[in-house]
């Protein structure tokens, strides 16, 4: 007689794809700079394998843009031009407010309570003044909305940018807003706006919390390049 249910084994992750995930959080967490060379030779050492899982581990990284390969010369981080930048905020204007918007009809509750529980996390960050412990529960906040949209093709367009979108956040917006107070008021008002189903006020306030985010974005990589 057959089996009424199926037996599943977890596969185990392949060499490149343990360094691909210790990558992407290094370089989420700005342990590489942006635009910063990633020297294979001494990657493969530190992880103690061959240089060709680190290289299969770039070229996934490549594939979700936090990665450049140029041939000939070497593997670096991403750095954004400000048109990167622009057009990743525009994605997340159009994006967001609809997720949030599902998500408060899909899953209120366990919406409403992993944004507070974001929120809780990065008031702690600002006591401790840990800008990648920021970045962190800011980056939560803001995908909570997808993960309970219940909609898995806007879930898979986010995934597109999601990586890139919180190395961005934390190498040019989590440092400053650590010490500053209306971004972290923003994510508030935010919430409150989403337990009261206030879609409209919503919108037009998570578009200007992300022009916000885009200018100093701008800005910092404008200090960058002058320094």
């Amino acid at each position: 007689m057959p089996p009424t249910h199926r037996f599943k084994i977890e596969a185990p992750k392949s060499l490149a794809s343990q360094v691909a995930q210790r990558l992407r959080e290094a370089i989420i967490d700005g342990e590489f700079a942006l635009g910063a060379m990633i020297p294979e030779e001494s990657l493969a050492t530190s992880f103690g394998v061959s240089r060709t899982p680190v290289r299969e581990a770039l070229n996934l990284l490549q594939l979700a843009g936090l990665v450049v390969i140029r041939p000939q010369r070497g593997s670096y981080v991403f750095e954004p031009s400000e048109a990167d930048i622009t057009a990743i905020c525009e994605f997340r204007c159009l994006l967001e407010p609809r997720a949030a918007e599902l998500a408060y009809q899909n899953a209120r509750d366990a919406t409403a309570a992993a944004l507070q529980a974001a929120i809780d996390e990065m008031e702690g960050a600002r006591a401790a003044r840990d800008a990648v412990r920021y970045g962190r529960a800011d980056t939560r906040l803001h995908e909570a909305f997808f993960e309970y949209c219940g909609n898995p093709y806007m879930q898979a367009a986010y995934a597109t940018a999601a990586t890139k979108i919180a190395a961005l956040r934390t190498h040019l917006s989590a440092p400053a807003d650590v010490l500053h107070t209306a971004g972290f008021e923003q994510h508030s008002q935010l919430l409150a706006l989403f337990r009261a189903g206030d879609f409209v006020k919503f919108e037009k306030l998570m578009r200007a919390h992300v022009t916000g985010t885009r200018n100093s974005y701008v800005a910092s990589l404008k200090t960058r390049t002058a320094a």
